[in-house]
């Protein structure tokens, strides 16, 4: 098995308006055995319930990781070092088969996981992570770490339609893809339909952070928080963009006043070091309501903070 890493391209040879746009300008390698760390794209939005456009949030995720640079500033982590890193393209989908699409994510995850990979993946709305949860958790169930604004454990909309963006957490829950006492949500905020619409999370074990709790606790307290939750099983992280605040945020879906700031995230991603993690995503960034493209910078750097939590932990497991 090769053991060659895979360099980003230097923008001080090749500028960044230049080349292929790939995750991280990373080369593009279709056998994921060749990697430790597999980027993956998943350009669908089959699961959107009012505003559309993630389907295109790889692509442009891509185009603004080219101001990513090779080395973490504070933890000073190069994941290209630690591991084999690249971009191995998006997973097949079909726009208008919702069924059809959950399985050909699965079948294109469950390839990376097979071949000992980690998976990263930038969706996407948030039903992508049902069937990547599939593939990553098909030996047993995962913890979880979520930020978001929404818990995404509703069981129906429209009239009984179980598969939709606001749903995925609570079908991994129901097929045993997630421990629901190793998962901690963090940012929940917003209007509810319901007074009582997280009370079925909280029956199953859950742990919800929501924002004002958040504030109250302060950054380091939640990282505890999530740490103590999540503990040392496989562990598997979800980044929805509209955990943000939508001002520094606004291109996605279902937007919510007063989230997360992006200096926050950042600190809080950083907190989560040396867990054993099995994969990460980060989803719902979506271009057509993001012309400035901040959004798409800030998942482009969300991802970089996840690949280098997980480039770390694979080395870990392996040293």
């Amino acid at each position: 098995m090769t053991t060659r890493r895979f360099e980003p391209i230097d923008s001080g040879v090749t500028p960044r308006f230049a080349g292929h746009a790939t995750f991280m300008r990373l080369p593009v390698v279709v056998n994921p055995r060749e990697v430790d760390v597999a980027i993956a794209g998943v350009p669908w939005d089959g699961g959107t319930t009012n505003r559309p456009g993630p389907r295109h949030g790889p692509r442009q995720v891509r185009e603004m990781s080219s101001l990513i640079k090779r080395v973490h500033s504070v933890t000073k982590i190069s994941p290209y070092e630690l591991c084999r890193v690249a971009d191995v393209g998006d997973a097949p989908v079909n726009p208008i088969d919702l069924d059809r699409s959950l399985e050909s994510i699965r079948a294109f995850f469950a390839q990376i996981v097979a071949a000992g990979a980690v998976p990263l993946s930038v969706g996407g709305d948030h039903l992508c992570s049902l069937p990547i949860l599939r593939a990553v958790a098909a030996k047993g169930p995962v913890g979880m770490i979520h930020f978001d604004a929404h818990s995404d454990t509703v069981d129906t909309y429209f009239g009984g339609l179980k598969y939709t963006h606001g749903t995925p957490f609570r079908r991994a829950v129901e097929e045993k893809l997630l421990d629901p006492k190793r998962v901690v949500q963090i940012g929940i905020r917003g209007s509810t339909y319901s007074a009582d619409e997280r009370g079925w999370a909280l029956a199953q074990g859950m742990r919800i952070i929501t924002i004002e709790e958040l504030e109250d606790l302060g950054v380091d307290a939640v990282i505890r928080e999530a740490r103590r939750v999540a503990g040392e099983g496989p562990t598997y992280i979800s980044f929805d963009i509209d955990a943000l605040d939508p001002a520094v945020a606004p291109g996605t879906g279902t937007p919510e006043f007063a989230g997360i700031t992006s200096r926050e995230a950042l600190r809080l991603l950083r907190g989560l070091r040396h867990l054993n993690l099995v994969g990460a995503d980060v989803v719902e960034v979506s271009p057509p309501f993001d012309p400035s493209g901040g959004t798409a910078l800030a998942g482009a750097n969300i991802a970089f903070e996840l690949l280098c939590l997980l480039a770390e932990s694979f080395a870990a497991r392996k040293a």
